[in-house]
């Protein structure tokens, strides 16, 4: 599937009231912004426990069984295809090297030039002969015969350059030859060896993207139908949720079991790591599809809504197509292919960087804390983390080991006797912090994102998912060490309301508008925000 846009950041959708079914163009792109804006307003404080989001519903059975046989190691098919183009590139520039090489041509400017308008001209032949596409990927002598045949053209490029130019007087007839056959032979064998491991990625449901259906009866059986007869398809249908009853929609749809209702459906997409919903109701039935999107929000996934019955044109910043099926496209699923590649890589540069650059400041604090008060030098606390997964999250410890609260079952709060003298500075400069660096490296944090909270927090003796409505849908990126909320001064304790939804707020926006310089403009205020220390205690 590819989407020309992406869709508008919620927090920038336009107001407007609901007045009716969408039928035309304009209609539709009304009605995406719409529900955009309805969900914005979900992050509003309220009674958390109407989104359905909690983690923990039971599943069924079969839900259950689906949700353990699939794998978690998939491979985004945009990251693979630019792999394979980063792969030939190499292929061609080393045989280009090694030729000119062999053939004693001397590296010139020229020869360089040459060097890199073979490997333009290959990306572009091989780029219009579809040599990148998964399923030309998977065949062996199919792609073979594109290679060859887009190589080839890129010789024939030469040898019209040969003709016409005084190029023969630079690069050696010779090493143009050896070029090309090297080239060839390290082109094929690597696309043969490639289909093979494609081909088993597939088998194995590594290269796939797993959807469910969200409503049932005849427009889910006719939607399923129209998905499997696309050509190329790499959906894979996991199953139906409905909430109705069995006598308005069907046990089993096209071949397809329905696993659950809608609050079983969030626990199944976080389980099974989901990659697309796909909400099978007519778009005129505007009030249920907003009903379904309040709880579906909050998980990292794409939610399209199918109008292959509504006979709809779009415009394509509105819509994307699975083959020539029509979708709505209504939220995104944020940092994903090589945005994803391209923070872990940043996340991790950065955090070996700083822990190299920090080490003296993070010896002194152990034997701070060791010299100060009995027990461990580090804390370790459970914590909600990407997909609402449990995480540990490593910090220096703050507090005396006897009364340590590993559940944080009560707040910190200024004075708190149960924080060490040490522990009082570390926490004021949130140098407790820094052995997080070691979580980002692990995986398990990302240097930048929303802050991982514990488990049981808690405000007034309600967790934070029931004081504000939408609140996990923070975690549909990585938490990080340091966020756009607390470098906006919403850090330390949460006593109010008020101050774990300006968190979710802050954090929703970063989710929305991340990007690389977006964390660099973070980490640099990071430091300097730190000096505020009114609410760290």
């Amino acid at each position: 599937m590819t989407t020309d846009s992406k869709t508008p950041p919620i927090s920038q959708a336009l107001t407007a009231p609901f007045e009716g079914p969408a039928k035309t163009t304009d209609d539709a792109e009304s009605l995406r912004k719409r529900l955009a804006e309805e969900l914005r307003r979900s992050t509003s404080a309220g009674d958390g426990s109407r989104s359905g989001n909690s983690p923990g519903t039971a599943l069924s059975p079969a839900a259950e069984e689906i949700a353990r046989s699939l794998r978690s190691d998939g491979i985004s098919q945009p990251v693979l295809e630019g792999s394979v183009r980063l792969l030939d590139v190499i292929i061609v520039a080393a045989t280009g090297l090694a030729s000119l090489s062999f053939t004693g041509t001397p590296f010139t400017a020229l020869t360089f030039g040459a060097v890199a308008a073979a490997l333009f001209f290959t990306l572009a032949f091989f780029q219009g002969f579809d040599a990148y596409q998964v399923r030309v990927l998977r065949s062996g002598l199919a792609q073979t015969g594109r290679i060859a045949g887009g190589w080839t053209l890129v010789l024939a490029m030469f040898a019209i350059a040969f003709v016409t130019t005084d190029l023969p007087r630079h690069i050696a007839p010779q090493a143009a030859g050896l070029w090309y056959a090297s080239g060839l032979c390290g082109l094929v064998v690597s696309r043969l060896a490639l289909s093979k491991m494609v081909s088993s990625w597939i088998r194995s449901g590594r290269l796939e993207r797993r959807a469910v259906i969200v409503g049932g009866g005849q427009a889910a059986a006719d939607l399923i139908h129209e998905l499997e007869s696309q050509s190329g398809n790499d959906i894979r249908i996991c199953g139906i949720f409905d909430d109705r009853a069995n006598d308005r929609s069907p046990e089993v749809v096209a071949g397809y079991p329905k696993l659950g209702n809608i609050d079983a459906l969030v626990e199944f997409g976080r389980r099974a790591r989901i990659d697309m919903l796909i909400v099978c109701i007519p778009l005129r039935a505007e009030k249920r599809v907003l009903e379904l999107l309040r709880k579906l929000w909050v998980l990292p996934i794409d939610i399209r809504l199918s109008a292959h019955t509504d006979k709809m044109r779009f415009r394509n910043r509105a819509s994307s197509f699975i083959g020539a099926v029509p979708f709505v496209d209504v939220v995104e699923k944020p940092i994903t292919d090589w945005d994803m590649v391209a923070k872990r890589a940043f996340d991790i540069a950065v955090a070996s960087l700083a822990i190299i650059a920090l080490s003296p400041v993070m010896l002194a604090t152990a034997i701070a804390i060791k010299m100060d008060s009995r027990g461990p030098v580090l804390f370790r606390q459970k914590r909600y983390g990407f997909n609402n997964e449990i995480i540990d999250v490593l910090k220096f410890r703050s507090m005396f080991h006897d009364m340590a609260d590993p559940a944080a079952k009560k707040v910190v709060t200024k004075g708190d006797p149960r924080v060490t003298k040490v522990g009082r500075f570390i926490r004021r400069s949130s140098i407790d912090e820094l052995p997080q660096l070691f979580n980002v490296l692990a995986g398990t944090l990302s240097l930048v994102g929303p802050r991982p909270h514990a488990v049981n927090a808690h405000t007034n003796d309600q967790t934070w998912d029931e004081v504000v409505y939408g609140y996990f849908a923070r975690h549909k990126v990585k938490p990080g060490v340091t966020g756009w909320a607390q470098i906006n001064g919403w850090r330390g304790e949460v006593d109010t309301p008020e101050k774990i939804q300006k968190r979710v707020e802050f954090d929703l926006y970063y989710i929305e508008n991340w990007s690389i310089l977006f964390d660099i403009k973070i980490l640099a205020l990071t430091p300097i925000r730190l000096l505020n220390t009114e609410n760290a205690y």
